[in-house]
Protein backbone atom coordinates (compact mmCIF):
# COMPACT_ATOMS: atom_id res chain seq x y z
CA UNK A 1 0.00 0.00 0.00
CA UNK A 2 1.67 2.87 -0.89
CA UNK A 3 2.55 6.19 1.47
CA UNK A 4 -0.63 8.18 -0.32
CA UNK A 5 -2.95 5.55 0.54
CA UNK A 6 -1.81 4.91 4.35
CA UNK A 7 -2.45 8.83 5.29
CA UNK A 8 -5.36 9.07 3.14
CA UNK A 9 -7.11 6.17 5.19
CA UNK A 10 -5.47 7.97 8.33
CA UNK A 11 -7.65 11.19 7.27
CA UNK A 12 -10.27 8.84 7.16
CA UNK A 13 -10.05 7.24 10.58
CA UNK A 14 -9.25 10.50 11.96
CA UNK A 15 -12.03 12.79 10.13
CA UNK A 16 -14.48 9.84 10.78
CA UNK A 17 -15.87 8.54 14.07
CA UNK A 18 -15.06 5.21 12.97
CA UNK A 19 -16.03 2.57 15.72
CA UNK A 20 -13.46 0.42 15.27
CA UNK A 21 -14.26 -2.75 16.69
CA UNK A 22 -17.42 -2.86 14.03
CA UNK A 23 -15.12 -2.14 11.25
CA UNK A 24 -15.37 -3.89 8.79
CA UNK A 25 -15.00 -3.61 4.69
CA UNK A 26 -18.23 -1.99 3.02
CA UNK A 27 -19.66 -3.85 0.07
CA UNK A 28 -19.11 -2.66 -3.36
CA UNK A 29 -21.91 -2.44 -5.65
CA UNK A 30 -20.42 -5.08 -7.74
CA UNK A 31 -18.78 -7.15 -4.90
CA UNK A 32 -20.21 -9.76 -3.18
CA UNK A 33 -22.84 -8.50 -0.46
CA UNK A 34 -22.52 -8.93 2.85
CA UNK A 35 -26.53 -9.15 2.76
CA UNK A 36 -26.84 -12.92 0.18
CA UNK A 37 -29.68 -14.69 -0.75
CA UNK A 38 -29.84 -17.52 1.04
CA UNK A 39 -30.23 -19.49 -1.90
CA UNK A 40 -31.36 -18.21 -5.42
CA UNK A 41 -33.77 -20.76 -5.96
CA UNK A 42 -35.15 -20.62 -2.26
CA UNK A 43 -35.13 -16.52 -2.50
CA UNK A 44 -37.06 -16.17 -5.99
CA UNK A 45 -39.58 -18.96 -4.43
CA UNK A 46 -40.15 -17.81 -0.77
CA UNK A 47 -43.35 -16.11 0.32
CA UNK A 48 -42.06 -12.47 1.31
CA UNK A 49 -42.52 -11.54 4.92
CA UNK A 50 -44.50 -8.36 4.93
CA UNK A 51 -43.29 -5.49 7.96
CA UNK A 52 -45.64 -2.45 7.39
CA UNK A 53 -45.56 -1.45 3.89
CA UNK A 54 -42.17 -3.31 3.32
CA UNK A 55 -42.04 -6.70 1.71
CA UNK A 56 -38.77 -8.97 2.55
CA UNK A 57 -36.97 -12.01 1.90
CA UNK A 58 -35.03 -14.31 3.03
CA UNK A 59 -30.84 -13.52 3.42
CA UNK A 60 -27.95 -14.06 5.28
CA UNK A 61 -25.82 -11.84 6.21
CA UNK A 62 -22.25 -12.38 7.16
CA UNK A 63 -18.87 -11.09 8.66
CA UNK A 64 -15.12 -11.39 7.45
CA UNK A 65 -14.96 -11.82 11.53
CA UNK A 66 -16.88 -14.61 11.74
CA UNK A 67 -17.24 -18.17 10.12
CA UNK A 68 -20.96 -17.61 10.59
CA UNK A 69 -23.58 -16.43 9.27
CA UNK A 70 -27.10 -14.49 10.02
CA UNK A 71 -30.24 -15.30 8.88
CA UNK A 72 -31.92 -12.22 8.24
CA UNK A 73 -34.73 -11.04 5.84
CA UNK A 74 -33.67 -8.04 3.47
CA UNK A 75 -35.46 -5.62 1.24
CA UNK A 76 -34.55 -2.51 -0.72
CA UNK A 77 -36.95 0.70 -0.60
CA UNK A 78 -36.25 3.91 -2.57
CA UNK A 79 -36.42 7.91 -1.13
CA UNK A 80 -35.22 10.44 -3.63
CA UNK A 81 -32.44 11.71 -3.29
CA UNK A 82 -33.43 15.18 -3.36
CA UNK A 83 -36.63 15.44 -1.13
CA UNK A 84 -37.13 18.75 -3.51
CA UNK A 85 -37.44 16.94 -6.70
CA UNK A 86 -39.02 13.92 -5.96
CA UNK A 87 -39.31 12.81 -9.08
CA UNK A 88 -35.35 12.56 -9.96
CA UNK A 89 -32.93 10.36 -8.70
CA UNK A 90 -34.02 7.64 -6.27
CA UNK A 91 -31.74 6.19 -3.55
CA UNK A 92 -31.99 2.58 -3.24
CA UNK A 93 -31.75 1.74 0.48
CA UNK A 94 -30.60 -1.21 1.93
CA UNK A 95 -32.63 -2.79 4.68
CA UNK A 96 -32.15 -6.07 6.88
CA UNK A 97 -34.53 -7.15 9.35
CA UNK A 98 -33.54 -8.85 12.74
CA UNK A 99 -36.75 -10.64 14.08
CA UNK A 100 -36.88 -12.71 17.27
CA UNK A 101 -35.57 -16.13 17.34
CA UNK A 102 -38.74 -17.34 19.38
CA UNK A 103 -42.26 -16.86 18.84
CA UNK A 104 -42.91 -14.37 21.86
CA UNK A 105 -44.44 -11.13 22.96
CA UNK A 106 -43.13 -9.05 20.14
CA UNK A 107 -42.81 -5.34 21.22
CA UNK A 108 -44.32 -2.82 18.90
CA UNK A 109 -41.40 -0.57 18.94
CA UNK A 110 -38.27 -2.03 17.01
CA UNK A 111 -34.33 -1.13 17.59
CA UNK A 112 -32.49 0.66 14.65
CA UNK A 113 -28.63 -0.07 14.31
CA UNK A 114 -26.93 3.25 13.74
CA UNK A 115 -23.44 2.46 12.44
CA UNK A 116 -20.13 4.84 12.68
CA UNK A 117 -18.30 6.14 10.17
CA UNK A 118 -19.25 8.06 8.40
CA UNK A 119 -18.73 5.71 5.87
CA UNK A 120 -19.32 1.90 7.61
CA UNK A 121 -22.64 0.09 6.41
CA UNK A 122 -25.10 -0.94 9.00
CA UNK A 123 -25.63 -4.11 7.30
CA UNK A 124 -22.37 -5.28 6.94
CA UNK A 125 -20.99 -4.44 10.71
CA UNK A 126 -23.70 -5.75 12.60
CA UNK A 127 -22.31 -9.32 13.27
CA UNK A 128 -19.84 -7.86 15.44
CA UNK A 129 -22.12 -6.24 17.84
CA UNK A 130 -24.29 -8.99 18.06
CA UNK A 131 -23.71 -10.51 21.11
CA UNK A 132 -24.36 -7.29 22.37
CA UNK A 133 -28.01 -7.44 21.46
CA UNK A 134 -29.08 -11.09 22.29
CA UNK A 135 -31.05 -9.90 24.84
CA UNK A 136 -32.90 -7.39 23.58
CA UNK A 137 -33.47 -9.33 20.61
CA UNK A 138 -35.97 -12.10 22.30
CA UNK A 139 -38.70 -9.26 22.18
CA UNK A 140 -37.96 -7.13 19.78
CA UNK A 141 -37.53 -6.49 15.93
CA UNK A 142 -33.87 -4.98 15.15
CA UNK A 143 -34.02 -3.15 11.79
CA UNK A 144 -30.41 -2.10 9.81
CA UNK A 145 -30.39 0.68 7.49
CA UNK A 146 -27.30 1.81 5.00
CA UNK A 147 -27.07 4.51 5.49
CA UNK A 148 -27.00 6.53 2.28
CA UNK A 149 -23.68 6.14 0.09
CA UNK A 150 -22.42 2.93 2.34
CA UNK A 151 -22.88 -0.38 2.18
CA UNK A 152 -25.56 -0.94 -0.77
CA UNK A 153 -27.38 2.22 -0.46
CA UNK A 154 -25.49 3.70 -3.44
CA UNK A 155 -21.96 3.21 -2.46
CA UNK A 156 -19.81 6.08 -2.44
CA UNK A 157 -16.49 5.11 -2.57
CA UNK A 158 -13.10 5.99 -4.51
CA UNK A 159 -9.74 4.46 -4.58
CA UNK A 160 -6.43 6.35 -3.96
CA UNK A 161 -4.45 7.11 -6.24
CA UNK A 162 -0.87 5.27 -5.92
CA UNK A 163 1.26 8.53 -5.84
CA UNK A 164 3.53 9.65 -3.13
CA UNK A 165 2.67 12.83 -2.37
CA UNK A 166 1.22 13.93 0.76
CA UNK A 167 0.58 17.42 0.88
CA UNK A 168 -2.65 19.76 1.35
CA UNK A 169 -2.79 20.38 -2.81
CA UNK A 170 -2.24 16.46 -3.27
CA UNK A 171 -5.55 15.68 -1.23
CA UNK A 172 -7.87 18.49 -3.25
CA UNK A 173 -6.67 17.04 -6.17
CA UNK A 174 -7.66 13.42 -4.97
CA UNK A 175 -10.59 14.69 -4.03
CA UNK A 176 -11.81 16.44 -7.11
CA UNK A 177 -11.42 13.26 -8.79
CA UNK A 178 -13.53 11.29 -6.91
CA UNK A 179 -16.02 13.95 -6.37
CA UNK A 180 -15.86 14.15 -10.87
CA UNK A 181 -15.90 9.99 -10.70
CA UNK A 182 -19.19 10.09 -8.47
CA UNK A 183 -21.16 12.73 -9.13
CA UNK A 184 -21.62 10.67 -11.96
CA UNK A 185 -24.13 8.48 -10.07
CA UNK A 186 -24.69 11.04 -6.97
CA UNK A 187 -25.33 14.58 -6.62
CA UNK A 188 -23.02 14.64 -3.56
CA UNK A 189 -24.94 17.76 -1.56
CA UNK A 190 -27.60 15.07 -0.59
CA UNK A 191 -26.11 12.65 1.31
CA UNK A 192 -25.19 14.47 4.84
CA UNK A 193 -26.76 13.39 8.19
CA UNK A 194 -30.02 15.65 7.64
CA UNK A 195 -30.53 13.30 4.34
CA UNK A 196 -30.42 9.93 6.48
CA UNK A 197 -32.35 11.26 9.25
CA UNK A 198 -35.34 12.14 6.67
CA UNK A 199 -34.53 8.09 5.57
CA UNK A 200 -34.86 6.51 8.53
CA UNK A 201 -38.19 8.43 9.63
CA UNK A 202 -39.40 7.53 6.03
CA UNK A 203 -38.37 4.04 6.74
CA UNK A 204 -40.12 3.75 10.14
CA UNK A 205 -43.45 4.98 8.75
CA UNK A 206 -43.55 2.55 6.10
CA UNK A 207 -42.45 -0.79 8.62
CA UNK A 208 -45.59 1.21 10.21
CA UNK A 209 -44.02 1.80 14.00
CA UNK A 210 -45.32 4.75 15.81
CA UNK A 211 -42.01 5.03 17.84
CA UNK A 212 -38.72 3.65 17.42
CA UNK A 213 -35.68 2.81 19.70
CA UNK A 214 -31.91 4.17 18.59
CA UNK A 215 -28.55 2.38 19.43
CA UNK A 216 -25.75 4.48 17.75
CA UNK A 217 -22.28 4.23 17.91
CA UNK A 218 -19.61 6.80 17.36
CA UNK A 219 -20.93 8.49 14.02
CA UNK A 220 -24.12 7.03 14.84
CA UNK A 221 -24.65 9.08 17.72
CA UNK A 222 -24.62 11.87 15.79
CA UNK A 223 -27.09 10.45 13.53
CA UNK A 224 -29.67 9.58 16.70
CA UNK A 225 -29.01 12.89 18.16
CA UNK A 226 -30.41 14.52 15.05
CA UNK A 227 -33.37 11.89 15.03
CA UNK A 228 -34.37 13.08 18.32
CA UNK A 229 -34.32 15.96 17.49
CA UNK A 230 -36.32 16.36 14.45
CA UNK A 231 -38.60 13.74 15.52
CA UNK A 232 -38.68 13.18 19.06
CA UNK A 233 -42.51 12.31 18.74
CA UNK A 234 -41.50 9.17 17.18
CA UNK A 235 -38.70 8.38 19.51
CA UNK A 236 -38.70 6.29 22.51
CA UNK A 237 -35.67 6.28 23.79
CA UNK A 238 -31.25 6.30 22.44
CA UNK A 239 -28.97 5.26 23.52
CA UNK A 240 -25.35 6.78 22.70
CA UNK A 241 -22.50 4.69 22.82
CA UNK A 242 -19.10 6.46 22.36
CA UNK A 243 -21.09 9.92 21.61
CA UNK A 244 -20.03 13.01 19.53
CA UNK A 245 -22.22 16.17 20.84
CA UNK A 246 -24.23 17.84 18.65
CA UNK A 247 -22.25 20.94 18.86
CA UNK A 248 -19.01 19.63 17.82
CA UNK A 249 -17.35 20.17 14.69
CA UNK A 250 -15.13 17.52 13.30
CA UNK A 251 -12.26 19.59 13.01
CA UNK A 252 -8.99 19.02 14.69
CA UNK A 253 -10.02 17.56 17.92
CA UNK A 254 -8.37 14.27 17.38
CA UNK A 255 -5.22 14.98 18.13
CA UNK A 256 -5.45 16.18 21.49
CA UNK A 257 -7.89 13.62 22.07
CA UNK A 258 -5.69 10.87 21.24
CA UNK A 259 -2.26 12.16 23.37
CA UNK A 260 -4.75 12.35 26.43
CA UNK A 261 -5.89 8.86 26.47
CA UNK A 262 -2.27 7.51 25.29
CA UNK A 263 -1.12 9.80 28.63
CA UNK A 264 -3.76 7.66 30.74
CA UNK A 265 -2.80 4.01 28.63
CA UNK A 266 1.26 4.59 28.86
CA UNK A 267 0.27 5.20 32.91
CA UNK A 268 -0.41 1.52 33.03
CA UNK A 269 2.73 0.75 32.31
CA UNK A 270 4.49 3.67 34.63
CA UNK A 271 2.29 1.78 37.51
CA UNK A 272 4.34 -1.55 36.44
CA UNK A 273 7.64 -2.13 38.21
CA UNK A 274 8.62 -5.30 35.30
CA UNK A 275 6.84 -2.85 32.11
CA UNK A 276 8.76 0.54 33.48
CA UNK A 277 11.88 -1.18 34.23
CA UNK A 278 11.99 -3.08 30.77
CA UNK A 279 10.73 -0.93 28.38
CA UNK A 280 10.99 2.92 30.60
CA UNK A 281 8.91 5.36 29.06
CA UNK A 282 6.84 4.58 26.47
CA UNK A 283 5.42 8.40 25.52
CA UNK A 284 9.34 9.55 25.38
CA UNK A 285 10.20 6.68 23.60
CA UNK A 286 7.70 7.35 21.33
CA UNK A 287 8.11 10.73 21.04
CA UNK A 288 11.98 10.08 19.78
CA UNK A 289 11.01 7.25 17.52
CA UNK A 290 8.52 9.02 15.44
CA UNK A 291 11.19 11.80 15.69
CA UNK A 292 13.66 9.36 14.06
CA UNK A 293 11.32 8.47 11.42
CA UNK A 294 10.23 11.82 10.36
CA UNK A 295 14.23 12.42 9.46
CA UNK A 296 14.53 9.08 7.56
CA UNK A 297 11.90 6.24 6.79
CA UNK A 298 13.43 3.14 7.56
CA UNK A 299 13.03 0.20 4.89
CA UNK A 300 12.20 -3.43 6.41
CA UNK A 301 11.64 -6.67 5.62
CA UNK A 302 8.47 -8.55 7.73
CA UNK A 303 6.04 -11.31 7.38
CA UNK A 304 3.14 -10.79 5.94
CA UNK A 305 0.29 -11.83 8.86
CA UNK A 306 -1.85 -12.80 6.05
CA UNK A 307 0.06 -15.10 3.40
CA UNK A 308 2.88 -16.00 5.74
CA UNK A 309 5.60 -14.45 2.98
CA UNK A 310 8.51 -12.28 3.33
CA UNK A 311 7.73 -8.49 2.16
CA UNK A 312 9.27 -5.47 2.16
CA UNK A 313 8.25 -2.16 3.46
CA UNK A 314 9.11 1.32 4.23
CA UNK A 315 8.17 2.47 8.06
CA UNK A 316 7.28 6.33 8.24
CA UNK A 317 6.31 8.27 10.70
CA UNK A 318 2.96 8.22 9.41
CA UNK A 319 3.04 4.60 9.65
CA UNK A 320 3.56 4.31 13.35
CA UNK A 321 0.84 7.21 14.17
CA UNK A 322 -2.01 5.24 12.29
CA UNK A 323 -0.78 2.25 14.24
CA UNK A 324 -0.90 3.76 17.78
CA UNK A 325 -4.34 5.26 16.79
CA UNK A 326 -6.31 2.40 15.96
CA UNK A 327 -4.73 0.48 18.86
CA UNK A 328 -5.50 3.05 21.11
CA UNK A 329 -9.24 2.45 20.41
CA UNK A 330 -9.09 -1.22 22.42
CA UNK A 331 -7.31 -1.30 25.54
CA UNK A 332 -6.06 -4.55 25.00
CA UNK A 333 -4.52 -4.04 21.90
CA UNK A 334 -3.29 -1.14 23.66
CA UNK A 335 -1.52 -3.11 25.95
CA UNK A 336 0.84 -3.70 23.38
CA UNK A 337 1.74 -0.36 22.24
CA UNK A 338 4.67 0.11 24.37
CA UNK A 339 6.61 -3.34 23.72
CA UNK A 340 6.20 -2.59 20.02
CA UNK A 341 7.26 1.29 20.35
CA UNK A 342 10.25 -0.46 22.45
CA UNK A 343 11.55 -2.48 19.73
CA UNK A 344 11.25 -0.31 17.01
CA UNK A 345 12.78 2.17 19.15
CA UNK A 346 15.84 -0.25 18.87
CA UNK A 347 15.42 -0.84 15.26
CA UNK A 348 13.66 -3.86 15.50
CA UNK A 349 10.28 -3.11 12.78
CA UNK A 350 9.57 -5.88 11.84
CA UNK A 351 6.87 -6.88 14.34
CA UNK A 352 5.37 -3.29 14.03
CA UNK A 353 5.23 -3.51 10.41
CA UNK A 354 3.60 -6.38 10.12
CA UNK A 355 0.70 -5.67 12.16
CA UNK A 356 0.49 -2.01 10.30
CA UNK A 357 -0.16 -4.02 7.20
CA UNK A 358 -2.48 -6.58 8.80
CA UNK A 359 -4.33 -3.69 9.78
CA UNK A 360 -4.31 -1.77 7.12
CA UNK A 361 -5.45 -4.63 4.65
CA UNK A 362 -8.70 -5.15 6.87
CA UNK A 363 -9.40 -0.90 7.43
CA UNK A 364 -8.48 0.01 3.71
CA UNK A 365 -12.51 -0.84 2.10
CA UNK A 366 -14.29 0.22 5.38
CA UNK A 367 -15.60 3.66 5.08
CA UNK A 368 -17.26 4.92 2.43
CA UNK A 369 -14.68 7.95 1.08
CA UNK A 370 -17.10 10.11 -0.78
CA UNK A 371 -20.12 9.66 1.53
CA UNK A 372 -17.37 10.84 4.46
CA UNK A 373 -16.41 13.57 2.61
CA UNK A 374 -20.19 14.60 2.11
CA UNK A 375 -20.88 14.43 5.37
CA UNK A 376 -17.99 16.24 6.96
CA UNK A 377 -17.46 18.66 4.64
CA UNK A 378 -21.40 19.31 4.90
CA UNK A 379 -21.49 19.79 8.33
CA UNK A 380 -17.75 20.42 9.86
CA UNK A 381 -15.77 22.53 7.64
CA UNK A 382 -15.32 25.36 9.45
CA UNK A 383 -14.10 23.82 12.47
CA UNK A 384 -11.19 22.10 10.00
CA UNK A 385 -7.96 24.32 10.76
CA UNK A 386 -4.81 23.39 12.35
CA UNK A 387 -4.95 24.09 16.00
CA UNK A 388 -2.53 25.65 17.96
CA UNK A 389 -0.14 23.54 20.20
CA UNK A 390 -1.24 20.26 18.06
CA UNK A 391 2.19 20.37 16.17
CA UNK A 392 4.04 18.07 18.92
CA UNK A 393 1.57 15.48 18.91
CA UNK A 394 1.08 12.46 17.79
CA UNK A 395 -1.45 13.10 14.66
CA UNK A 396 -0.10 16.68 14.13
CA UNK A 397 -2.01 19.21 12.09
CA UNK A 398 -1.66 17.55 8.59
CA UNK A 399 -4.63 15.28 8.51
CA UNK A 400 -6.48 18.38 9.86
CA UNK A 401 -5.24 20.34 6.85
CA UNK A 402 -5.48 17.30 4.24
CA UNK A 403 -9.75 17.61 4.94
CA UNK A 404 -9.49 21.20 4.91
CA UNK A 405 -8.22 21.05 1.35
CA UNK A 406 -10.45 17.92 0.50
CA UNK A 407 -13.51 19.99 1.31
CA UNK A 408 -12.79 22.63 -0.34
CA UNK A 409 -13.59 21.18 -3.30
CA UNK A 410 -16.09 18.70 -2.65
CA UNK A 411 -20.02 19.42 -3.17
CA UNK A 412 -21.79 20.56 -0.19
CA UNK A 413 -25.11 20.20 1.79
CA UNK A 414 -26.58 22.31 3.80
CA UNK A 415 -27.53 21.70 6.76
CA UNK A 416 -30.31 23.33 9.66
CA UNK A 417 -29.48 26.51 11.41
CA UNK A 418 -29.84 24.63 14.80
CA UNK A 419 -27.78 21.47 13.47
CA UNK A 420 -25.27 22.34 16.21
CA UNK A 421 -27.31 22.79 19.47
CA UNK A 422 -27.13 20.19 21.79
CA UNK A 423 -29.60 17.75 21.65
CA UNK A 424 -32.19 19.24 24.54
CA UNK A 425 -35.39 16.71 24.61
CA UNK A 426 -36.94 14.23 27.59
CA UNK A 427 -36.38 11.63 25.81
CA UNK A 428 -34.79 8.82 27.69
CA UNK A 429 -31.25 8.39 26.85
CA UNK A 430 -28.60 5.84 27.58
CA UNK A 431 -24.91 7.76 26.96
CA UNK A 432 -21.74 4.95 27.41
CA UNK A 433 -18.18 6.38 27.38
CA UNK A 434 -14.85 4.69 27.70
CA UNK A 435 -12.53 6.07 29.85
CA UNK A 436 -9.56 5.46 27.80
CA UNK A 437 -11.76 6.17 24.74
CA UNK A 438 -8.97 8.19 22.08
CA UNK A 439 -11.82 9.81 19.98
CA UNK A 440 -14.64 10.81 21.74
CA UNK A 441 -13.43 11.06 25.53
CA UNK A 442 -15.56 11.10 28.59
CA UNK A 443 -15.95 14.15 28.83
CA UNK A 444 -18.59 14.31 25.44
CA UNK A 445 -20.94 12.48 27.15
CA UNK A 446 -20.71 14.50 30.17
CA UNK A 447 -21.63 17.52 27.80
CA UNK A 448 -24.44 15.43 26.19
CA UNK A 449 -26.30 14.66 29.53
CA UNK A 450 -26.36 18.09 30.72
CA UNK A 451 -29.21 18.62 28.05
CA UNK A 452 -31.40 15.12 28.91
CA UNK A 453 -32.91 15.32 31.90
CA UNK A 454 -34.25 11.51 31.08
CA UNK A 455 -30.31 10.38 31.11
CA UNK A 456 -27.50 8.42 32.57
CA UNK A 457 -23.82 8.63 31.31
CA UNK A 458 -22.10 5.42 32.33
CA UNK A 459 -17.97 5.68 32.15
CA UNK A 460 -16.63 2.41 31.92
CA UNK A 461 -13.33 1.63 33.70
CA UNK A 462 -10.27 0.99 31.70
CA UNK A 463 -12.39 0.61 27.78
CA UNK A 464 -11.60 2.78 24.61
CA UNK A 465 -14.34 3.18 21.85
CA UNK A 466 -17.60 1.58 21.26
CA UNK A 467 -17.76 -0.61 24.58
CA UNK A 468 -21.58 -2.53 24.30
CA UNK A 469 -20.14 -5.38 24.46
CA UNK A 470 -17.99 -4.40 27.63
CA UNK A 471 -18.63 -6.66 31.17
CA UNK A 472 -22.04 -6.69 32.07
CA UNK A 473 -23.20 -3.41 29.46
CA UNK A 474 -25.42 -5.68 27.16
CA UNK A 475 -27.63 -6.91 30.29
CA UNK A 476 -28.20 -2.93 31.29
CA UNK A 477 -28.55 -1.56 27.45
CA UNK A 478 -31.78 -4.25 27.11
CA UNK A 479 -32.51 -3.37 30.88
CA UNK A 480 -32.86 0.41 29.59
CA UNK A 481 -34.44 -0.31 26.12
CA UNK A 482 -37.32 -2.28 27.60
CA UNK A 483 -37.94 0.12 30.53
CA UNK A 484 -37.05 3.11 28.42
CA UNK A 485 -35.38 4.61 31.93
CA UNK A 486 -32.11 4.83 33.04
CA UNK A 487 -32.50 6.13 36.48
CA UNK A 488 -33.14 2.73 38.09
CA UNK A 489 -29.81 0.65 36.29
CA UNK A 490 -27.78 -0.96 38.69
CA UNK A 491 -24.38 -0.49 37.21
CA UNK A 492 -22.28 -1.78 40.24
CA UNK A 493 -21.78 -4.74 38.07
CA UNK A 494 -19.44 -2.53 35.67
CA UNK A 495 -16.79 -2.39 38.41
CA UNK A 496 -16.10 -5.86 38.23
CA UNK A 497 -14.34 -4.34 34.83
CA UNK A 498 -10.39 -4.32 34.84
CA UNK A 499 -7.42 -2.53 33.33
CA UNK A 500 -5.45 -4.48 30.99
CA UNK A 501 -1.63 -5.14 32.10
CA UNK A 502 0.97 -3.66 29.92
CA UNK A 503 2.80 -6.50 27.63
CA UNK A 504 6.60 -6.44 28.30
CA UNK A 505 6.72 -9.28 25.91
CA UNK A 506 5.13 -10.65 22.64
CA UNK A 507 3.67 -13.37 25.07
CA UNK A 508 1.82 -11.33 27.26
CA UNK A 509 2.40 -9.39 30.66
CA UNK A 510 3.99 -10.58 33.72
CA UNK A 511 1.82 -12.07 36.43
Amino acid sequence: MSRKTQTLLAIAVVAGLVGYRMSRPAADADAPSAAKPVAEEAAATAKPLVLGNLQFLPCSLSSSFSKDSMEAQCATFEVPEDRANPAGRKVPLNIAWLAPEKEGELQADPLFFLAGGPGQSAVDSFQQMEPAFKELRKHRNVILVDQRGTGKSNLLACDASPDAATTPESYGAEAAKCAAELSKKADLRFYTTTDAVADLDAVREAIGAAQINLYGVSYGTRVAQQYAMRHPQHTRSIVLDSPVPNSLQLGNIFARNLDDALALQFAQCSKVASCKDKLGDPRAELDALLAKLRAQPVTVTYRDATSGEQREGQVTAETVAGLVRMYAYMPAAAALLPKLIHEAGAGRYENLMALTQMLQSDMKDSMAMGMQLSVVCSEDSDGMAAAGGDEDTVLGNQMAQGMAAMCKVWPKGTAPADFHQPLATQVPALVLAGEFDPVTPPRYGEQIVTHLPNSRLFVLRGQGHAVLGAGCMPKLFAQFVEKADAKPLDGACLDKLNYVPPFTSFNGWEP
